[in-house]
């Protein structure tokens, strides 16, 4: 049997907790009865092993594919990300008081929301919001909504923020936010009315604003919902002009901002792409330059995934597999998938199942281990651990997801010479236009629209005077003459500036690895320390 501290120590599963884990799983497929004669005082390791027994028998695919297989060599997640930042912290020149004051979590709040159900039940619904660092502030951090989020994994996330605003010089602080249920069980009303007593809860303990602490989308929840809380908020704090920034993530109507949705499948491809034009880095692993003609098996085709996929496509790249939670796809033709195919049938159905012309496969896990010459893990933490990383034939792993990779993985892949892209940069797109959002709400004013028409004017007096000083009588094309004296839009900026953010993030990152001889992983987390030590030392310790 496995004690208390074992587990902590070697990051297994807690019984109680994977206990509640599978019986939500098998309470869906009604064999919650049996279950519950075995789960009393039985080690995690007996119940995960019951549990696969019962899916081979009733031919049932595991939601939590990432509790399959993980040994007690796997660390948990909050102790991964303090791992990486132990790491980067040895080689950096921070004083050791002042790197203990970085990594620990500044806040969390634990609370309850009531929830009377449609049937008339009353039901109590967990709620967390951490806030890891107040160096810069507000902080920022999505909320989450899931059937086993909890402390420590609130504050993993929360410590994340922290680091990947740093390494990509966005001014905010880490947090992050999690509300324990499994939304596929409540309906749009009870959603609605559980966000919105979130909201309520946060603001009244003053853990939320536009200057305090900005919450925006993550797992589980999109812009409907982020509306629901701008609009709580502005009926709390009626007399706040900037209540429109309390929150990012919104829809347009409600302040949101143009480009918002692809921003960290985007910054995952500005990234991919960097790394892909520079020649001695892929040398390296045996592939030549440009992203054209790479092979490329994405997990999770979410908001990231599926916008990665699309930009891969469109450069050229071959997304030859993707990996779902109730199935995925794998291309057979050599060509890569249809990318706009995949996308209207997920669509439609709600899955990838049955997508006709291509290979069906219902053990997910088993295609994060074809080869490819990119990995990109977009789904939830802890997806390649002790059990499954020494049978991935990845060139690359671009980890668009937050911690995807546990510690024990990470050292067996880089012992293979794997190349890992970090997710502290990878998956840094989404806050970076997060923050055009914010300021785009601070300043009730969109990106363009003083500047458009100015532009326009200005290239249409540069292109005639062109024409009459070097055209000999031929005048430019219609089109061609519209399109370049077309002014910046919206989109334009933002995807310029997160362009900008990205590509200046990876340089950086890049040349610290470099220069200390270290993995990118490692560079990123000493860029970001040293970048939130220097704030610190600027500012000073109060008192």
């Amino acid at each position: 049997m496995i004690t208390g501290t074992m587990q902590r120590a070697m990051g297994v599963v807690p019984s109680s907790r994977l206990a509640e884990i599978i019986r939500n799983e098998l309470t869906q497929k009604k064999l919650c009865s049996s279950f519950t004669q075995v789960a009393r005082d039985r080690s995690a390791s007996f119940l995960l092993s019951w549990y696969k027994d019962k899916c081979k028998v009733g031919n049932i695919a595991p939601r939590f594919v990432y509790f399959r297989s993980r040994s007690c060599c796997d660390l948990s997640f909050l102790d991964s990300v303090d791992h990486y930042f132990n790491k980067a912290a040895e080689i950096s020149s921070v004083d050791k008081g002042l790197l203990a004051f970085i990594k620990a979590c500044n806040s969390i709040i634990k609370f309850h929301v009531p929830l009377k159900r449609a049937c008339g039940k009353l039901e109590l619904i967990e709620g967390y919001r951490a806030q890891h660092s107040h160096h810069r502030l507000p902080v920022k951090g999505g909320i989450r909504l899931g059937p086993n989020v909890d402390a420590n994994e609130t504050m993993a996330l929360a410590a994340l923020m922290t680091y990947k605003c740093a390494v990509v010089n966005v001014p905010f602080g880490g947090a992050k936010g999690s509300v324990r249920i499994d939304p596929s069980k409540y309906t749009s009303t009870e959603k609605e009315a559980i966000l919105r007593r979130y909201t309520v809860e946060l603001v009244r303990r003053n853990y939320m604003g536009p200057a305090i602490d900005v919450p925006a989308p993550d797992y589980g929840t999109g812009s409907l919902e982020m509306a629901w809380i701008k609009d709580t908020y502005s009926f709390l704090r009626h007399t706040d002009i900037n209540a429109s920034g309390c929150v990012t993530g919104k829809p347009i109507s409600e302040g949101g901002i143009q480009g918002r949705q692809e921003a960290t499948g985007l910054g995952a491809f500005f990234v991919l792409r960097e790394f892909f034009n520079d020649e001695d880095l892929v040398r390296k692993v045996g592939l030549t330059r440009g992203v054209k003609d790479k092979t490329f098996i994405v997990q999770g085709l979410g908001n990231v995934g599926l916008h990665a996929s699309e930009f891969i496509h469109k450069a050229g790249g071959r997304i030859i597999a993707i990996a779902e939670r109730h199935g995925g796809l794998v291309d057979e033709t050599g060509k890569g998938l249809d990318i706009e195919v995949v996308k209207s049938y997920h669509k439609k159905n709600g899955t990838l199942n049955g997508l006709p012309n291509v290979k069906n496969i219902t053990d997910t896990e088993k295609i994060l281990e074809l080869p490819c010459d990119v990995l990109i893990p977009a789904a939830l933490e802890s997806q390649i651990h002790s059990g499954n990383a020494d049978r991935i034939k990845a060139k690359v792993i671009a980890e668009a997801a937050n911690g995807p990779l546990t510690p024990a993985a990470d050292k067996i892949l880089e012992g293979k010479g794997v190349v890992i892209l970090p997710d502290l940069l990878v998956n840094a797109g989404g806050v970076t236009v997060s923050y055009f959002e914010w300021l785009k709400n601070l300043n009730h004013i969109e990106f363009g629209r003083m500047t458009r028409r100015m532009e326009e004017h200005g290239k249409r007096v540069l292109l005639s005077a062109l024409e009459n000083q070097y055209g000999n009588g031929h005048k430019i094309p219609t089109s061609l003459r519209d399109e370049l004296s077309r002014g910046n839009t919206e989109v334009d900026f933002v995807h310029s500036g997160l362009e900008e953010t990205m590509v200046t993030g990876w340089e950086n990152v890049k040349k610290t690895a470099q220069e200390k001889g270290c993995s990118f992983r490692k560079a990123a987390y000493l860029v970001a320390i040293e970048r939130i030590a220097k704030s610190i030392g600027d500012q000073g310790i109060f008192p």
